[in-house]
């Protein structure tokens, strides 16, 4: 019996994005129904947005088996947990001027649209423990994802009694509890990046004691062949960027590179994102285009959601929580 958010979108969103919408979460039920895995990719803001009241409960449910995602997601579902207290909301924030952002900065606020990070609760609170597991790798010679790290730290409790919000809304700790993939392409364009580049610099940890975006897809290769058997995985891409993107290719590499055509392709498509249609845009991208590059089939059940993530991406995990 679904719950009364789900009661109310079937029954008002019925043209549309909002019917897409209600499409995209019958049919994304579907493939897990089907027996399909699931990959969702996190562009944006979305854990500042605090997508995990939502997502970490999905995680906990099984509803998704693994999650590529920004640098800036990885380290800010984090920010979020030990820091939310110190987080300044500015509702007014089109009307700032350059002076009143010049202010923010001087106070130490980093802004994400209306929201604002601040730097030495948030960042600089996980630095050192992150420092001292990059410090031990590099002494050792041992290699691990950013991720890993990252979920070494949740996990060792290290950080509880500086916990800010209800740690069942992280959904990174929910992660790191259930053992799924965390895919982080590019992670070097984010603040911990930067902090891990800036330690190389001064010396104290070595670059090699980060495995690399080429390690990442070679990991995902092996984990879409193992785990797409005949079926194929599904794919939940919350707006665009390189952690859609990147993902997305291991089809065609499998095929293409490697040779292996008898792997299926993505079994399931949908893409939540407010970039319009446009000449050279591939976040903009009818998914029909991806059919030219094999990742797709024709027969492939796929949604466009031309909508506000944090508004959309909410509902649909309501619907498949039966809330």
């Amino acid at each position: 019996m679904k719950g009364p958010v789900s009661q109310f979108i079937t029954k008002h969103y019925k043209h549309f994005n909002a019917a897409s919408l209600v499409d995209a979460a019958m049919a994304y039920e579907k493939q897990l129904n089907d027996g399909h895995k699931m990959m969702i990719t996190l562009a944006g803001a979305m854990s500042t947005a605090e997508l995990g009241k939502s997502l970490a409960e999905m995680i906990r449910q099984d509803k998704v088996s693994i999650i590529c995602c920004t640098g800036a997601n990885l380290e800010e579902d984090v920010f979020n947990l030990v820091a939310h207290a110190h987080y300044k909301r500015v509702p007014h924030y089109r009307d700032l001027s350059p002076e009143d952002e010049k202010e923010l900065l001087d106070n130490h606020y980093n802004r994400v649209t209306d929201t604002c990070i601040p730097e030495e609760e948030a960042m600089r609170r996980i630095e050192t423990h992150l420092v001292e597991r990059w410090e031990d790798a590099s002494k050792k010679g041992e290699r691990y994802f950013p991720h890993e790290y990252f979920f070494d730290l949740l996990l060792s409790g290290e950080l509880e009694e500086k916990y800010q919000i209800d740690p069942n809304d992280s959904w990174l700790l929910a992660a790191a509890e259930k053992g799924i993939p965390v895919i982080v392409p590019g992670w070097e364009d984010s603040t911990c990046g930067n902090f891990f580049a800036g330690h190389c610099i001064d010396g104290d940890v070595i670059p090699n004691a980060m495995k690399s975006g080429i390690e990442y897809m070679i990991y995902l290769a092996n984990w879409y062949e193992q785990n797409a058997t005949e079926r194929g995985v599904g794919f939940f891409q919350i707006g665009g960027g390189i952690a859609g993107d990147f993902p997305i290719c291991v089809v065609p590499m499998l095929h293409q590179d490697l040779g292996k055509d008898k792997i299926p392709v993505w079994s399931y498509f949908c893409q939540i994102s407010d970039s319009k249609t446009s000449y050279g845009s591939y976040s903009g991208a009818v998914p029909n285009e991806k059919i030219t590059w094999g990742k797709l089939e024709i027969d492939t059940p796929k949604f466009v959601i031309e909508s506000d993530a944090t508004i959309v991406a909410p509902l649909i995990f309501a619907y498949l929580l039966g809330w």
